[in-house]
């Protein structure tokens, strides 16, 4: 018997071969194709071709990714997700639920129309949905050779999701005539909602005199003064100082109720002044219970400290705060004041120096923990039988929890952006390269066995719920267009989509719109996914 090449010693190791199916899959998911890529999901295909050959990673590796991936999810969405039940984003939950709803009767149709298993048909319904947290929980109910199929149907349906969801958004408004870049009268507020400072000189009589502090502007929801011209330089506002003609005041706001301070006060000026930023501001972390749950008028910041939060950054938006704004427990706040007043400041609101960098590794290990836990509880309805939430969906809850509260008792649930978006990347890369060896074993057998039923019902479980819930949308929702896309990207569960609209116009609308979509849709696939495969 000849003895294996370099090549397939190699390739046989399986450690060696995970990191080079890890590597090389990232690299070949960067290829960009008309500003279309497939990302992480390189690994897939490239760990689809390795099972096709007989290769193996590491036992254990799909099994840490999942943990890594659904935890860091699920705290990184916990905050949006709730918060998207009780505000302004009730339409878009809703569109979330249409969207997977749809989907999912679509899966079952074209299943019992060309008889697809439905172990196969899962796999299709998380890949034209382009959601790998789907693919993960409907693996957890398969046996290894229905875990195969599951996975040949992701890969067969993802390109069709990736691909369609683009088209969709790029070819709608040209079959409607609608010009995306000359859409800002429709959604003027949200497009003045962007923060920006502008430099102020008082001519206003009316407030000579008066203490700036409560001149008016503290009624503005996010508009702020933040210093005040003393000689030739820029200080910190204090809580006593008063209006001057010709005073010179630094202002920090979103555009359009800056317009309306600049009205009030006089006119911008652009007369270059020194200021000290970088000894007299300071990001802080917000951990502590003095100040979560409280307005920035409560907490008194200015009169009670001698500082003035200029700006707020909650997951991985930011925006100008004023007296109204409410603080969060794991906000990141811009603070403007002296050195000794940051000083007490930062200790008030629980800052820590380390924290805006720090992982808390004792933490993620007991949220990991506490996620398996979960996953292992049974839970069963009246006449049905138990079932778990798995290795999937229990660190996706205690992950959403944790993502939404930030701390309960001693387990602190901030991971910093950074860090949070390695570990998900990671763990996601991981469960792709096991899931791509498993599923490449049967590969051929299975496009063989149903050949092109199989395309033709990825492009179905797309192509339909895209369709219905733009007509929702517009006709029961009341959602205006740039509403309409940007929902239907995050109830698709598509980036590359988004990004699409984001180049085509200035407002922030589509963003925020999938933002809100997005949470909801994906933990909605999961569930149904493990659903689908479940069915017999």
């Amino acid at each position: 018997m000849p003895e294996p090449s370099f090549l397939e010693q190699t390739l046989g190791n399986p450690y060696l071969l995970l990191f080079l199916l890890l590597g090389v899959g990232m690299a070949l998911g960067k290829i960009s194709i008309k500003g279309i890529n497939l990302g992480t999901s390189g690994v897939l295909f490239l760990a689809l071709v390795a099972g096709h050959f007989g290769y193996t990673v590491p036992a254990a590796t799909g099994t840490i990714g999942l943990l890594l991936f659904a935890y860091c999810v699920g705290v990184g969405a916990g905050n949006r997700f709730f918060s998207s039940l009780k505000r302004e984003g009730i339409a878009l939950l809703k569109l979330s639920v249409v969207v997977v709803l749809i989907g999912t009767a679509t899966t079952y149709a074209v299943a019992w129309l060309f008889n697809i298993p439905f172990d196969l048909a899962g796999g299709l319904f998380a890949g034209a949905l382009t959601s790998t947290p789907a693919l993960a929980a409907a693996t957890e109910a398969l046996s290894t050779a229905g875990q195969s199929n599951l996975v040949v149907g992701y890969g067969i349906a993802y390109p069709f999701g990736v691909i369609a969801v683009v088209l969709f958004v790029q070819l709608l408004p040209r079959i409607l005539k609608i010009d995306l870049s000359q859409m800002k009268d429709e959604v003027k507020d949200e497009a003045d909602d962007i923060v920006r400072t502008a430099l102020v000189e008082v001519t206003n009589p009316n407030l000579a005199g008066k203490k700036i502090s409560n001149s008016g502007l503290e009624e503005f929801e996010s508009c702020t003064v933040s210093r005040v011209q003393k000689g030739a330089q820029l200080v910190p506002l204090r809580y006593e100082d008063t209006f001057s003609i010709g005073q010179k005041l630094y202002l920090v706001g979103r555009n359009r109720e800056m317009k309306i301070a600049i009205d009030y006060l006089g006119e911008e000026c652009k007369e270059p002044l020194v200021r000290d930023a970088e000894n007299e501001r300071r990001l802080l972390l917000v951990t502590s219970k003095n100040v979560v749950g409280r307005t920035i008028k409560e907490i008194g910041p200015l009169r009670e400290h001698g500082v003035i939060v200029t700006r707020v950054r909650r997951l991985d938006y930011e925006f100008a705060a004023g007296n109204h704004t409410r603080i969060e427990n794991g906000d990141q706040i811009t603070v403007v004041g002296p050195q000794e007043s940051l000083a007490t400041f930062s200790d008030f609101v629980g800052h820590r120096p380390q924290s805006l960098g720090e992982t808390d590794l004792i933490s993620l290990s007991i949220g990991l923990a506490l996620g398996i836990l979960f996953g292992m509880v049974p839970f069963a309805l009246p006449g049905s039988s138990a079932i778990t939430l798995g290795l999937a969906g229990g660190p996706l809850l205690v992950g959403l929890i944790l993502g939404h509260f930030g701390k309960v008792g001693k387990i602190t649930g901030y991971i910093p952006r950074p860090t949070r978006l390695l570990l998900q990347e990671f763990g996601l890369a991981l469960f792709l390269a096991s899931a791509g060896i498993k599923g490449g074993m049967n590969i051929v057998e299975t496009l063989m066995t149903q050949g092109w039923t199989l395309l033709v019902a990825g492009m179905l479980i797309v192509i339909v719920p895209l369709c219905l819930a733009y007509f929702v949308c517009r006709k029961f929702l009341k959602l205006n267009f740039l509403q309409t896309l940007g929902g239907a990207c995050g109830a698709m569960t598509s980036t590359p989509a988004l990004g699409v609209i984001s180049s085509k116009t200035e407002s922030p609308v589509p963003v925020i719109s999938y933002a809100t979509a997005y949470p909801a849709a994906l933990i909605l696939m999961t569930v149904f996914a493990k659903m689908i495969v479940s069915t017999t």
